[in-house]
């Protein structure tokens, strides 16, 4: 612009400015063109800031002329990058709908087979080695009473050891089982020694969500009651079980506490050049067989606990317990 400017000179620039903008906006494509589009007209060195700079050049009486009509330029030029981009916007949700949409007519393509999740696949092979050991299948309600999930198992109320095993509590004395024990418990109820039982299922406890643990998961236990039976014996099945599972991986026995066995033990097998702790273990403690009305001096009998992800973890070498539960097709397709 030259530096000696008339009032009709500037009120051209404007002009010309509205129709070139009118013009450039009703022929952009997406939001991105739109946003320059607008700095180049409005933005601080835009083509209108240049206009009104050079309104120092005009009369006082003329500069408010220039300045109303730019003010107008702006808020219509405003109003119509506004008005493209809602209909830009507009159209591209509707040529998205198109896109995605299903003709729920159309014949049906096949249904893919599906398999075994892996924790169930597991499970069911952990139940069909202890049942061919001799055991019977024994499964129980997933919603206990405080009875059979603690207290029938030499946890009273106030034990400490509940803190082990803190879980979800529902009304009255009714909570989400913690093991599967409470199943053993029934069963003995109704069934006198000589007994073997093995009890899958899903049990609940208020875990810290991380690589190895879940607040949901699932367990196998195995309940032997006899008379002679001895931590040989309990040792022998153990050892007999889980080298049937994993092979020759190594294992050992650790000293250990669980309020409903005595003496305790936890079983460790090595992996990825490190103990993992896989099962829990011990010998029956003779107040749960006065509890349940069995002589300690006649029956004796052993429990072994397992949870069935740590199992498939190491037998398919898996990171991480969160993936069983995330439904990734890319995750369950591998099995």
């Amino acid at each position: 612009m030259s530096s000696s400017v008339t009032l009709q000179q500037l009120k051209d620039e404007l002009e010309l400015l509205e129709v070139e903008a009118e013009k450039d906006i009703d022929k952009a494509k997406d939001g991105e063109s739109l946003e320059k589009l607008r700095v180049s007209f409005l933005g601080k060195k835009g083509r209108l800031s240049a206009v009104l700079g050079s309104m120092g050049k005009l009369a006082s009486d003329e500069r408010p002329v220039i300045g109303q009509r730019a003010n107008v330029l702006k808020s219509q030029l405003n109003r119509l990058i506004a008005e493209r981009l809602q209909i830009l916007n507009s159209k591209a949700l509707d040529d998205l709908v198109e896109a995605e949409t299903l003709d729920v007519t159309a014949p049906s393509s096949g249904i893919p087979l599906g398999h075994r999740h892996p924790l169930i696949a597991t499970s069911e092979q952990i139940v069909d080695l202890f049942c061919g050991l001799g055991y019977k299948i024994a499964e129980g309600p997933e919603i206990e009473n405080d009875y059979y999930n603690f207290t029938a198992l030499n946890i009273p109320k106030d034990h400490p050891a509940r803190d082990m095993q803190d879980t979800f509590y529902l009304e009255g004395d009714l909570l989400l089982r913690t093991h599967t024990s409470p199943v053993q418990i029934r069963y003995l109820e109704e069934n006198s020694p000589p007994v073997r039982i093995v009890s899958p299922g899903r049990v609940f406890r208020r875990d810290a969500v991380d690589a190895t643990h879940s607040p949901v998961f699932h367990q196998v236990e195995v309940l032997a009651i006899d008379e002679g039976l001895d931590f040989s014996h309990l040792r022998g099945t153990v050892m007999a079980f889980l080298k049937a599972f994993f092979g020759d991986l190594p294992v050992r026995f650790r000293a250990s506490y669980f309020p409903f066995t005595e003496p305790s033990a936890e079983v460790d097998v090595q992996w990825r050049g490190k103990w993992l702790e896989v099962m829990g273990c011990g010998m029956v403690d003779p107040s749960v067989l006065e509890g349940l009305g069995l002589d300690p001096e006649r029956w004796s009998g052993f429990a072994a606990g397992l949870g069935v992800e740590r199992f498939c973890m190491v037998q398919h070498e898996i990171d991480d317990i969160r993936r069983f539960y995330t439904s990734d097709l890319r995750f369950l397709e591998q099995f």
